[in-house]
């Protein structure tokens, strides 16, 4: 049933009138969906700047043959030594700027999507049957827009990074980028970073929404609403780990070969082509070279925004979003 015949309240009487439980779904507002958007750009901004010396010892450990069996640790030391604790920060800028943008799009995107799928799923034991569907697609269409703003940004950091010498900073970096190479150049990475980027939406949403859901699943009502901060904390925090956990491991070999195509390793021709070829060449012990530190970055990367983007969507008095878990088999607001 699509959602451009049919509206919440219609959809509710026919419930009641089928003897259902009403199907609600909220309509958010522009002001609702800027709230969205500004608490998703300051939760991705603050985690993935302050996560920034951990990324650059990760991108050195991916592209620098040198540093390929290296720990987070040993890796940080080598670089702290021959560059300076300085070099931890190169690529802040365009860090900040990039997922300020990317950040904001993929959570407004992913409430909006969800709630489109919501609605086309047009009752509630659909929407709730097929609620793995819904969080996979509501997560890989908001990704895909958010990564158009964060492609070039990306592709400026990691010059950046494993380019010593490469600019100053985001603006000359940038400039450099399209100067020299033009728009092929700053979006040269956009095949392999949403290979990349979609695998990290889906483990960071639908991960987190199902550990949230085994979490509450056997809790009674009134355990659920006199839950302790400290208790709804934990389960955040929790939810959080895991799905990071699960978006680095999915998205690690796509991230991998970023960092290769962006350093302009791999031979010529289509992006698809020089995918197979830097993949072949890689193995599967290179593609995850680095995972260990990836994971942990991503963890506190994803616990942090959720945590992040729950306390900054309070503060600017913005709706919860949709739930529609099983434990309770009804659509929530």
């Amino acid at each position: 049933m699509s959602s451009s015949n049919t509206t919440p309240g219609k959809m509710a009487k026919d419930a009641v009138a089928g003897g259902k439980p009403p199907f609600v779904v909220p309509q958010f507002t522009v002001k609702d969906y800027t709230s969205f958007f500004l608490a998703g750009a300051v939760c991705c901004t603050v985690t993935h700047g302050a996560m920034t010396p951990i990324d650059v010892v990760k991108t050195r450990i991916q592209v620098d043959p040198e540093m390929a069996r290296m720990s987070l640790l040993s890796g940080g030391r080598r670089i702290v030594a021959q560059e300076g604790a300085s070099a931890l920060l190169t690529g802040f800028g365009p860090t900040a700027v990039g997922y300020l943008v990317q950040g904001g799009a993929k959570f407004a995107g992913y409430e909006f999507w969800k709630k489109q799928f919501v609605q086309i799923a047009g009752d509630q034991e659909s929407a709730v049957k097929y609620r793995t569907a819904i969080y996979l697609g509501a997560s890989s269409v908001a990704e895909f827009f958010a990564d158009i703003l964060l492609t070039p940004l990306e592709a400026t950091r990691i010059r950046l990074v494993s380019q010593r010498g490469y600019a100053t900073g985001l603006m000359t970096g940038f400039a450099r980028l399209a100067r020299e190479e033009g728009l092929s150049g700053l979006y040269a990475g956009f095949l392999p970073i949403l290979c990349k980027q979609i695998p990290y939406a889906i483990g960071q949403f639908t991960v987190n929404e199902f550990c949230h859901e085994l979490a509450f699943r056997n809790m009674s009502e009134e355990t659920k609403r006199t839950l302790s901060g400290p208790a709804k904390f934990s389960i955040s925090l929790g939810s959080g780990i895991i799905a990071g956990f699960a978006a680095a491991i999915l998205s690690q070999p796509a991230d991998t070969l970023l960092s290769q195509i962006n350093k302009g390793h791999g031979p010529q021709g289509s992006m698809p082509y020089r995918l197979r070829v830097l993949a072949q060449q890689a193995g599967f012990r290179g593609l995850f070279a680095g995972l260990g530190p990836r994971m942990i970055m991503t963890a506190g990367l994803v616990a942090g925004q959720f945590l992040l983007y729950g306390a900054v969507k309070d503060a600017l008095g913005a709706p919860p979003g949709l739930e529609i878990h099983k434990e309770n088999s009804a659509v929530k607001v």
